[in-house]
């Protein structure tokens, strides 16, 4: 139930020509007469309106006072603009119990309400226009009634508190979702984003059975990417509504993706521990030793006694849920932990094989494996091998992201192996590849390799370039290390000499040697300052001080000179966002 807060258009008469164009004494003369047969607000409004411009302002009190006693249908609206004159005139007083009559007279029926309202809001009196809108609220016994408008007003009139109590209240309207949160969204990262938060735990307080109250809070809490508060109310939600971990499912898939492990973790394990009879039980089993992966192998450097207990988790996932079409992804998981953290490089192919015969009936799930397989022959030195798989999967998924994916690991493995101008042919075709993530991919190793090649005959600054990517594609880390530092030696003023120390930071990142890593990052700006990785640079410290060294002040500066010397960098949404959080605003 909404009012249109307008109060439309009036005809094509002569009055309103007159009117227009400011002849308001004709205007005056034809509204008169119209007023005799047929009385809208719009016709009052601006006869009253043309009589004060033609100084005839007795004339028009007169006019409303004995419409006031002789119309009684539309009594509120003479009782509207004679509290205008009063206001114009300055007597608050009066003006005040004109707009209180007006209201009282419309009581009789929530039309009038509604039309007094409209009537309030177009004369630029909002307070007038909330108060006409919440007795027809009262009058009408239904307590959402008007929230938008309402909403509305209460934000044109600076009450804030009110406006997001109205906003909580539209929520219990599930047709009206899109709006709520548009309007919340309105609030968040502003200095009243507070009173967002408090008002939700007010009205779950008071209303605890109202689902609605708690979407929103959670939803709040997802826009504020604080997932663990998130998933505490989740949680309890799930428990009173007895939704079998269904929502609790799709947080910690959220937190997954937003690379918050930790609350995907414990998102999975209430899954498992609450509903172990349940459908979501076995993708739950899996995914909570999945979200723990991450973090082990997001945290430098990785440990491998954590490796082996992430795969005793799946081997003993796998012996009690069995293997089915929704615990099979463990076994790829186990084959790339093998292959990829202890060198198991074997034990990766027959697990990833046994993985291969048991999902034959899912051609996806078969081609993600042959990439894996194609990744693992690569660590083994077989580039053969691995290009046979990867042109499989090619074939298989022509213009699927997985095969995008193939074609950009092929382009990859001839870059690896020195073949740059046939890397470089496909590269260009994945540059407009459907994912943005393969197409950004395929850019930057384009752009290296038309960088650097052709500068000198044998191209083979390049070629050492490429042979220390694959080492670190083999994890072999320290080889890595070695060849970087020779390669600096040998070609000091190269064009390479940013990316390799870029390539030397983020492998000293790996190995947990963060004062190195700081180091390498510093050269880059400090001597490369205006080339192409001079901001990824920059922001790698910013991130270096913030989570690894917590040094604030440090991160701060370096944000913003993210900001200031490289204004149009990608980084820069994500550099202030840092910057602000850290200073601690929470203004816009």
């Amino acid at each position: 139930m909404s009012v249109g807060l307008a109060w439309g258009q009036g005809g094509a008469t002569l009055a309103e020509e007159y009117y227009k164009a400011g002849d308001f004494e004709k205007a005056a003369n034809e509204y008169a007469k119209l007023l005799k047969t047929d009385v809208t607000w719009i016709k009052l409004s601006r006869y009253v309106y043309s009589l004060q411009k033609t100084n005839k302002m007795e004339e028009a009190v007169k006019y409303l006072r004995k419409q006031q006693r002789s119309d009684e249908p539309n009594r509120a609206y003479y009782e509207l603009l004679s509290g205008q004159l009063a206001t114009q005139q300055g007597d608050s007083v009066q003006a005040k119990v004109q707009f209180t009559a007006a209201i009282q007279s419309s009581k009789s029926s929530i039309a009038k309400l509604e039309k007094i309202a409209a009537a309030f809001s177009e004369a630029g009196e909002s307070r007038w226009a909330i108060r006409s809108l919440e007795t027809a609220r009262e009058v009408s016994k239904e307590p959402t009634a008007y929230s938008e408008d309402l909403m509305a007003l209460y934000r044109a009139t600076g009450q804030t508190e009110k406006a997001i109590d109205e906003i909580i209240t539209t929520s219990k309207q599930a047709e009206k979702k899109e709006p709520v949160l548009a309007a919340l969204q309105g609030f968040i990262n502003t200095k009243d984003e507070p009173l967002v938060e408090k008002a939700l735990y007010t009205r779950i307080q008071q209303e605890p059975n109202e689902l609605a109250y708690n979407e929103l809070l959670i939803w709040y809490f997802v826009q504020k990417q604080k997932f663990s508060r998130a998933l505490l109310q989740e949680k309890a939600t799930d428990k009173r509504v007895k939704l079998n971990g269904s929502r609790v499912y799709d947080l910690g898939m959220l937190a997954m993706n937003n690379k918050e492990y930790k609350t995907a973790a414990e998102a999975f394990e209430y899954i498992s521990t609450t509903y172990p009879q349940g459908q979501l039980y076995p993708f739950a089993r899996r995914l909570v030793i999945n979200a723990r992966e991450e973090q082990v192998k997001n945290t430098y450097p990785v440990d491998k006694t954590e490796i082996r207990k992430l795969i005793g988790d799946y081997q003993r996932m796998l012996q009690e849920v069995g293997t089915n079409s929704k615990t099979l992804e463990a076994l790829r998981s186990t084959a790339n932990l093998y292959g990829n953290y202890l060198d198991s490089k074997d034990t990766a192919l027959t697990v990833l094989n046994l993985a291969i015969d048991l999902g034959k009936t899912d051609k996806n799930f078969v081609d993600r494996c042959k990439l894996d397989k194609g990744d693992i022959y690569l660590l083994k030195g077989e580039p053969w091998e691995s290009t046979l798989l990867y042109s499989q999967v090619e074939k298989s998924q022509k213009e699927e992201l997985l095969g995008y994916e193939a074609k950009l690991k092929n382009a990859k493995l001839h870059y690896y192996r020195g073949n740059f101008a046939v890397s470089k042919d496909l590269l260009d075709v994945l540059k407009l590849a459907t994912s943005r993530e393969i197409a950004n991919d395929a850019e930057q190793l384009s752009l290296l390799i038309v960088d650097n090649t052709g500068m000198d005959s044998t191209e083979a600054a390049m070629r050492m370039y490429a042979d220390i990517d694959l080492l670190l594609f083999q994890n072999k880390n320290d080889e890595a290390i070695t060849a970087l530092n020779q390669m600096l030696i040998k070609y000091p003023d190269h064009s390479l000499g940013d990316e390799i120390l870029w390539l030397r930071a983020n492998t000293y990142l790996k190995l947990g040697k963060n004062a190195e890593a700081l180091d390498d990052l510093k050269k880059i700006t400090a001597t490369h300052p205006t080339d192409i990785l001079g901001d990824d640079a920059m922001f790698a410290q910013g991130k270096m001080y913030e989570e690894r060294l917590k040094d604030k002040q440090a991160a701060m500066d370096a944000y913003q000179k993210v900001l200031t010397q490289y204004p149009g960098s990608i980084y820069g949404a994500e550099a202030r966002k840092r910057f602000r959080a850290l200073r601690g605003d929470t203004l816009n």
